[in-house]
């Protein structure tokens, strides 16, 4: 794995957005999903649920199943962490759950998802809700397919009406309504800061 650990940042939430890993350009950029699966990623959001690349960064805490990037495959695209290297960031997430207590959790793509669910198809867990227990919680979780612009899953059927419905249910979470509603007032706070700080 190459260094540095790529952060979110303070966001206190209770929605919890895991993703695989950073890629080559998140450590440069210096923040999750900083690039073109971050651009599809946040285009979802904002097209069914209006919510900006600015609001979900303000308002979702995003974690990754490792911290670093993993480096490329030598046929070229990025590694998947290997499961020793799963285990030894592992912490990192059981930590964040304990202090965040999310009430949804958004696991992206296949490796996240088999953090929280035993293995399957993309097509057997996206656009379903499930109620999890893992790291001592129980809390909602709608798992998303990876953003990559390597896989076509999501752009083609049964993938585009999976997503849609798994983002339509993401939209009806309590815990997601509750950010909508804090928008207007989030905004106002951070011009405030920005205004005086």
């Amino acid at each position: 794995m190459h260094k540095p650990v790529v952060t979110c940042g303070p966001v206190l939430s209770k929605v919890l957005l895991v993703g695989q890993a950073p890629g080559d350009k998140e450590p440069v950029l210096g923040r999750p999903f900083a690039w073109t699966a971050g651009r599809t990623l946040f285009r979802w959001f904002e097209e069914t649920v209006g919510m900006t690349e600015a609001q979900f960064r303000t308002s979702i805490y995003m974690a990754a199943v490792c911290r670093c990037f993993p480096g490329k495959k030598p046929t070229g695209g990025d590694r998947v962490p290997s499961g020793e290297e799963v285990r030894n960031c592992s912490s990192w997430l059981k930590n964040e759950v304990e202090i965040l207590k999310p009430a949804l959790v958004i696991p992206v793509g296949k490796l996240a998802i088999e953090q929280f669910l035993p293995h399957g198809k993309l097509d057997e867990v996206i656009g379903r809700k499930f109620s999890v227990r893992h790291f001592k919680r129980t809390f909602d979780l709608v798992p998303l397919p990876h953003p990559s612009g390597a896989s076509p899953w999501h752009r083609i059927e049964p993938g585009k009406s999976l997503l849609r419905q798994a983002l339509a249910l993401i939209a009806e979470q309590t815990a997601f309504r509750e950010i909508r509603r804090n928008w207007p007032k989030q905004k106002a706070t951070k011009g405030i800061l920005s205004n005086h700080g």
